[in-house]
């Protein structure tokens, strides 16, 4: 009978995927020995409901063109045909039904670890997946109440300070993400003028220059 895979899963919004994202699987298929990491763009995550997200089909282009080429990677659009938001509990158990013989492991920042108990039906969670937590910047990864520590894994990653809402601030006031995203991530937000304030003048204005932008033109509006 054949084996069912070691397979982790990187959830988010990806908005944009950048290059900590990359740094967290990657270190997490190899601390755990992973046949593959899929990424699993969200819906509508519930702890962001209040954020305005760009389109599902803006965000899959994205994230397709973070992991072209990349062996053991690949994009799992599951829950962006889901209506409401979208909770890890019901992604895992329908990934159950499909790869019976599949085992799970959820990589997630050392920020969202801490908030494991609060998730949907945690003690559920738990029982699909082990918990794979990737350092953040500023945040100590501690094992949360009710996580048996044999479920849960400490990656080894570089604790790297990027986040999509800097990435879509910095694109809003014209600043470079140059070297923050894959190539081919930056080209196609350029090419799509994504993430662009309202008002051109502060998206074309140089870095560095001493003119305070307008408020509203840093893209607060708008995975972190």
């Amino acid at each position: 009978m054949k084996r069912g895979k070691r397979v982790g899963l990187l959830g988010g919004t990806f908005d944009p995927p950048h290059l900590a994202h990359l740094a967290a699987a990657a270190a997490a298929r190899r601390d755990l020995d992973l046949d593959e990491v899929w990424f699993v763009p969200a819906a509508r995550p519930p702890h962001k409901r209040a954020r305005r997200l760009s389109p599902a089909a803006t965000r899959l282009a994205l994230l397709r063109r973070a992991l072209a080429g990349l062996s053991g990677f690949r994009v799992l659009p599951l829950e962006l045909g889901r209506r409401g938001p979208s909770y890890t509990v019901d992604t895992l158990e329908q990934l159950r039904r499909r790869h019976p013989r599949h085992e799970w492991w959820l990589v997630v920042g050392a920020d969202m670890l801490a908030d494991l108990p609060n998730w949907r039906d945690p003690e559920r969670v738990v029982q699909l997946a082990g918990i794979a937590a990737v350092p953040r910047p500023g945040t100590a990864a501690r094992r949360p109440r009710g996580l048996p520590a044999a479920r849960l894994r400490i990656v080894d990653a570089p604790a790297l300070a990027i986040s999509s809402t800097d990435l879509r601030g910095r694109v809003a006031r014209g600043a470079s993400i140059r070297f923050l995203v894959p190539e081919a991530v930056e080209r196609y937000v350029l090419r799509q003028g994504l993430y662009r304030a309202r008002n051109p003048r502060s998206a074309t204005r140089p870095a560095g220059s001493r003119r305070r932008p307008p408020a509203g033109s840093h893209g607060g509006s708008r995975r972190g």
